[in-house]
């Protein structure tokens, strides 16, 4: 069995060093896409491929490069967590997410999904913000052995072609918040999507950025009418009409739900 990471950031210099080394342990590889960073990401990223055997750096104005180094992984068996420049695991929790995967669990989903902390204040080794659920938690690990392929993505692990085994399919995915507690959850997740993570404030207002979907940078390789084309579908949702059309941040009342708490953060800073 394999452990494969899969990180896509843009301009992310301020955590981005964090989120890589906070899952460094539990991935065999890395494979790290910089989307033509404009701070000081891409320093960064091959500094940690310097230290690291297995980070493995690209810069490509193609989003889908991300996803075309995973095709491989279909079929095997394999796992695949997609971290971002935001995302911060708690390190301790994944080995021991990493001996249970080792020995069998979950194997019968594709989807794997844990607490969400969306955070929006860091202080005095705390973090405060908003627990996922209610809003959705944006934790992403794939149980690669549930398809035979999986092609076409415009960004990595996002929609895409994927040809299932009996048994599996898109819904094919467990809540790991129905059965553990934040400190119990060994796939909990610190979100600082709130949280300004570019040096550059240029590049990132603090306040949660507008995602790659709305400005359409994700993705302008050869496919790029396309990927941009299936990406506006998650906006024909009435609901972030109304919000775009308003001026309103979709991602502060979609991830800002919920009451308002706070937990230690230092499980997230301790590697």
């Amino acid at each position: 069995m394999r452990f494969v990471g899969s990180v896509l950031v843009r301009n992310e210099d301020v955590f981005v060093e964090r989120a890589i080394r906070n899952v460094a342990s539990f991935c065999d590889e890395i494979h790290a896409v910089d989307h033509h960073s404009e701070d000081g990401t891409a320093e960064i990223l091959h500094g940690l491929a310097d230290e690291f055997d297995h980070v493995h750096v690209v810069r490509s104005k193609d989003a889908g490069v991300s996803h075309l180094v995973l095709e491989p992984y279909a079929g095997t068996n394999t796992w695949v967590l997609g971290v971002d420049g935001d995302e911060l695991y708690d390190p301790s929790a994944l080995e021991r997410l990493r001996t249970d995967l080792e020995a069998g669990a979950h194997a019968d989903v594709f989807r794997l999904k844990g607490h969400v902390l969306n955070c929006d204040e860091l202080r005095d080794g705390s973090a405060c913000g908003y627990m996922a659920p209610p809003s959705r938690p944006v934790t992403k690990l794939f149980n690669m052995a549930a398809v035979t392929s999986w092609k076409g993505c415009p960004e990595r692990l996002h929609a895409g072609s994927a040809s299932f085994r009996d048994g599996y399919d898109w819904e094919s995915m467990r809540y790991l918040s129905e059965s553990t507690s934040w400190d119990s959850d060994p796939l909990r997740l610190l979100h600082v999507c709130f949280l300004q993570r570019s040096s550059h404030s240029g590049l990132d207002p603090a306040g949660g950025r507008p995602s790659a979907w709305e400005t359409g940078a994700f993705r302008r390789g050869i496919f790029g009418l396309p990927a941009r084309l299936r990406f506006r579908r998650s906006f024909m949702d009435p609901r972030v009409k109304e919000y775009r059309r308003e001026g309103r941040n979709w991602k502060r009342e979609w991830y800002g739900r919920g009451e308002r708490v706070t937990v230690d953060h230092s499980p997230f800073f301790a590697a």
